[in-house]
C-alpha cells in the first residue's frame, strides 16, 4: 500500500468494493484510505480541520446509518474543501444530480469503467491542488502586506478576542481596531474572523 498522505478517501459500507477501489488507486500510484461509514470519515475530517491537505472523496450515496448525502452535507457545513464524487446505483441518479447542484464535484453510476473513474478523480485532485496553491500564494502575499499594527490586531483576532479587548491590549481605541480589522479582512479576502482563522490554520500562516 502507498504510505503517503492519503489523497483519495473511499467511503463505502461494502468491504469488497472498498478493497477493490483501494487496489485500483494504489496500483495507479495514489495514496488511498478507506472508510466503512460516513460518520467515521466525518469524524476524521473534523479532527483535521482546518489543516486539510488536498484530497478527493469517493462517497457511496446509499449507506447506513449515515447516508452519503448526509455525510456530504456535514462536510459542507464544516467547509471541507475536498471535492466529492458520488458513486451511485441506477435509482440514485436523481439524488446525485441534486448533490452536484449543491456543490458535489460529480457522480458516477455503478458499474463503471475503472479508467473513467480514475480520470474523474485525477481531474478533481488536480483542480483542488491548483486551487489550494493559488489560494495559499494569495494569502501569503496578503499577510506580507499587513502593517505592523495590522499584524498585531490579526494576532489578537486569531486568539478569539473581541474589538474592545484588542483595544485594551494594544492601547488603542476600539474605532481604530475596527479600522484595522476591516483592512485585514479586505486584504485577506475574508468576511469573518472564523474564515480568517480557518485559512490561517489550514495553510499554517501564523
Amino acid at each position: 500500500m502507498n504510505t503517503a498522505e492519503p489523497a483519495i478517501h473511499v467511503v463505502d459500507d461494502e468491504p469488497d468494493f472498498r478493497d477493490a477501489l483501494a487496489w485500483l488507486f494504489d496500483s495507479r500510484g495514489h495514496a488511498v484510505r478507506t472508510w466503512a461509514s460516513g460518520q467515521a470519515f466525518v469524524d476524521m475530517a473534523r479532527g483535521m480541520q482546518p489543516h486539510w491537505t488536498p484530497a478527493v472523496v469517493l462517497l457511496d450515496i446509499r449507506m447506513e446509518p449515515l447516508s452519503g448525502l448526509a455525510t456530504f452535507e456535514m462536510l459542507v457545513q464544516m467547509a471541507c474543501p475536498w471535492p466529492v464524487l458520488f458513486l451511485t446505483g441506477h435509482g440514485d441518479v436523481s439524488m446525485a444530480v441534486q448533490a452536484v447542484k449543491k456543490g458535489a464535484w460529480d457522480f458516477l453510476e455503478k458499474p463503471f469503467q475503472d479508467n473513467e473513474l480514475v480520470d474523474k478523480v485525477e481531474a478533481a485532485l488536480a483542480k483542488v491542488q491548483s486551487d489550494d496553491s493559488r489560494l495559499e500564494q494569495r494569502l501569503r502575499q496578503a499577510v506580507a502586506s499587513l502593517s505592523q499594527r495590522e499584524r498585531e490586531v490579526l494576532d489578537e483576532l486569531l486568539q478569539g478576542h473581541y474589538n474592545k479587548n484588542i483595544a485594551d491590549h494594544l492601547g488603542i481605541t476600539q474605532r481604530t481596531v475596527e479600522f484595522h480589522r476591516a483592512n485585514i479582512f479586505e486584504k485577506m479576502g475574508v468576511a469573518s474572523a472564523v474564515e480568517l482563522a480557518r485559512h490561517m490554520g489550514r495553510f499554517r500562516l501564523t
